[in-house]
């Protein structure tokens, strides 16, 4: 069984992302939508991501007012343990809260869970990106450091010179892990959601 933490900051675009992910796992089989569970970890107490990813017939489980990375660690392995014992999926979606240090929510998974393979995927924002870094730089940091792929969002919104000044940048935080360049809006190539899943 594999997880996918897909971590970013608010408005970067996870849920977008996520959403392609779990239908790329599906395939063409409306059915076989419950080999995916997606797990959404919000700060408040609604989540509207949650509608959304109901609506494409998802299994989705809601941890709410608490960041997973922290003080909710106890929460997720229980919720984790039920998720697989009662429904067995193929693969675990969770889409960290825009706050959350992802390589803090893999290791609390593989200190209960070690034989998952647990992956970090982290989704930036290319518009938003130079007006973020200074307040957000420690936050970013964290955020980035541990990913196995980065998702440079938005890119069909900034000129190529612009892209290439947030591409090196964000290297500084992280060169190991293998970039995409993408705009969840459209389709994202089926080689990104390989790369995330480790298959490529």
């Amino acid at each position: 069984m594999k997880i996918v933490i897909v971590g970013g900051l608010l408005g970067s675009g996870k849920t977008s992302v996520v959403i392609q992910l779990a239908k790329y796992v599906v395939g063409d089989n409306p059915e076989q939508a419950t080999k995916v569970v997606i797990i959404e970890n919000e700060i408040g107490a609604v989540s509207i991501d949650d509608k959304v990813l109901r609506a494409g017939g998802y299994e989705v489980q809601n941890m709410f007012s608490g960041c997973v990375c922290c003080t909710m660690s106890g929460e997720l392995v229980l919720g984790l343990h039920n998720i697989i014992r009662d429904l067995n999926p193929e693969l675990i979606i969770m889409e960290a809260t825009g706050v959350a240090y992802p390589h803090n929510i893999r290791e609390t998974i593989l200190r209960s869970l070690p034989d998952l393979d647990c992956r970090v995927t982290c989704v930036t924002d290319a518009q938003r990106w130079k007006r973020l870094l200074k307040p957000m730089e420690m936050l970013l940091k964290d955020q980035l450091d541990s990913a196995e792929v980065i998702l440079i969002n938005k890119v069909d919104l900034v000129d190529a010179e612009t892209l290439a000044e947030v591409e090196a940048s964000i290297k500084t935080f992280n060169d190991q892990a293998q970039f995409f360049r993408i705009s969840a809006l459209e389709e994202i190539p089926a080689a990104v959601f390989a790369a995330m899943l480790g298959e490529a």
